[in-house]
């Protein structure tokens, strides 16, 4: 048993020791995303263990380990975020352009060309069959000179690049060679392996069952130009593409990431065929969250109304049904209207055949389409606003309505003088929340039009019930020539446009912000 002295020495020791350990950790954490050229995510790393190192060990800063969490939290998952996106935004990243520029080199400096047209068939033989380390002898047959050689042992445990030396031999080793399986296996080894001749020739594996000899295709020199050591051809680097170029202006793939200024934002904005997508897209948006947000707030008002009734019975049923659809899972519900609102079994085309002898293309026409995805949005959000309104109006002193009765007022009127005078100021808030939300409401889209149909003649993936994110998201991942930068720049957009739209609709409510 510890005494009281002895346990606060050790409560003393962890206290120090405990920070230490994970500064010490943190450190190697940085050390490691900095030798893999990892500098953003090491800068970040390293500025919020010096922060922590800061709040937890300084006493002065003793108050600020309370919210220091949520702090970190938002420099980690919001702001660096953030900014990252912005900083893609500025670059060529794209599919095309997905390394940087020594890699990029290293990827052209690991071309090679065969020099002549002769190979020499090989086989592998391997010397301890019974160790766990693996050892093996390749034999060089030259069927032109009918000649054999033999190279040193080497291991296929690990694939380091070495040069074997070839000896001239009679004939091959008396064992059964490695089979054409056994050779796959170990084909990360033998590509790292060349041969060289006593004649001093080197050849390198060019293919399951022979060598040959080959050179550097590329040569960098000190302008960074790559020299093609078979054709002659000087590539150059052109910045504003991101490619190696030669003089007749040919590009040579992969490309490398450069900074592109604000050619991104110019192009959204300015370029016909991405600005054109990009304003339906962007009005689309808009109308879609208002609507939205005024379908799902008559709604919920409507019914919540009904529900303060006296004369209604059995409230609580009532309220249990009209809530029911905010505890089912969205995404269940979005795919169950996608088949209600299939065009050729779903069932709301059957009855509107039935009925009206109509079959309306839902998911085929750009207003059909936005009108099903307006239904099926207020259904999934009309239970939110009903709670809201629900606790709202039970707020409202009850003296107003009685004194609006005695005066004669009707409904409508006790609505517009004395219902949304009193729910307005408090539901502003929440109504600039679901906004924002529905301005970035991508499982609805994806889910239940894919984005479709398509806007026609637009040349990025874009469709007409697109909201913006989705948009983004199928220009960075769903389209051929995936554009990462393009989108990083309208995520940028999409940030500053919302958190305007939210500043101005709180300074019209007059809400402090």
């Amino acid at each position: 048993m510890l005494t009281g002295l002895q346990l606060s020495s050790v409560v003393r020791f962890l206290k120090r020791v405990l920070p230490l350990s994970v500064v010490g950790v943190g450190l190697y954490l940085v050390v490691v995303m900095y030798m893999q050229q990892q500098l953003a995510f090491a800068g970040l790393f390293l500025v919020v263990l010096s922060a922590a190192a800061f709040v937890f060990c300084r006493q002065e800063a003793y108050t600020h380990r309370y919210v220091f969490p949520a702090v970190a939290g938002m420099v980690i998952f919001v702001i660096f975020p953030l900014l990252y996106t912005i900083g893609i935004s500025f670059t060529n990243y794209s599919a095309k352009h997905l390394l940087d520029l020594p890699k990029a080199q290293q990827y052209f400096l690991q071309q090679t060309y065969k020099v002549s047209d002769k190979k020499y068939k090989y086989r592998l033989f391997f010397q301890q069959q019974n160790t766990s380390e693996k050892t093996a002898v390749i034999a060089l047959v030259d069927d032109e000179s009918n000649t054999t050689y033999l190279s040193s042992n080497f291991s296929l445990i690990d694939p380091v690049n070495t040069t074997l030396p070839l000896t001239l031999v009679s004939e091959l080793p008396d064992q059964e060679p490695a089979t054409i399986k056994t050779i796959i296996q170990h084909k990360k080894q033998l590509k790292n392996i060349k041969l060289s001749l006593p004649n001093g020739q080197h050849l390198q594996w060019v293919g399951f069952r022979h060598f040959a000899a080959v050179a550097p295709l590329y040569q960098l020199n000190d302008q960074q130009q790559l020299i093609n050591q078979k054709t002659g051809d000087v590539l150059s680097i052109d910045w504003q593409t991101g490619f190696y170029k030669n003089n007749q202006g040919v590009k040579f793939s992969p490309g490398f990431k450069t900074y592109v200024g604000w050619q991104n934002y110019i192009t959204v904005l300015f370029d016909p065929s991405i600005s054109g997508p990009f304003i339906q897209i962007f009005v689309w948006t808009i109308v879609f969250s208002l609507c939205t947000v005024i379908f799902t707030l008559l709604v919920g008002l409507i019914l919540a109304n009904l529900l303060q009734w006296d004369l209604l019975k059995g409230k609580g049923f009532y309220r249990m049904m009209l809530i029911l659809p905010y505890a089912v899972p969205a995404f269940i519900s979005i795919l169950v209207f996608k088949g209600l609102f299939n065009q050729n079994a779903g069932e709301v085309n059957y009855l509107l055949g039935s009925l009206l002898g109509v079959r309306p293309d839902w998911f085929s026409d750009p207003l059909l389409a936005r009108t099903m995805i307006l239904i099926v949005n207020t259904w999934l959000g009309y239970p939110y606003m009903l709670l809201l309104c629900m606790g709202l109006l039970q707020a409202i002193p009850g003296d107003l309505y009685e004194a609006s009765a005695i005066d004669g007022a009707s409904p409508w009127r006790n609505l517009i003088s004395i219902t949304l005078p009193q729910i307005i100021k408090p539901l502003t808030p929440l109504l600039i929340a679901s906004f924002a939300f529905n301005f970035n409401n991508f499982v609805l889209i994806t889910l239940l039009t894919s984005g479709g149909p398509d806007i026609i003649g637009a040349t990025t993936p874009a469709g007409t019930t697109d909201l913006l994110v989705s948009y983004t998201y199928r220009l960075a991942f769903q389209d051929s020539g995936q554009n990462f930068g393009m989108a990083a720049a309208i995520a940028t957009l999409i940030f500053l446009l919302v958190g305007a739209l939210a500043v101005m609709q709180l300074r019209l409510s007059k809400v402090k912000v």
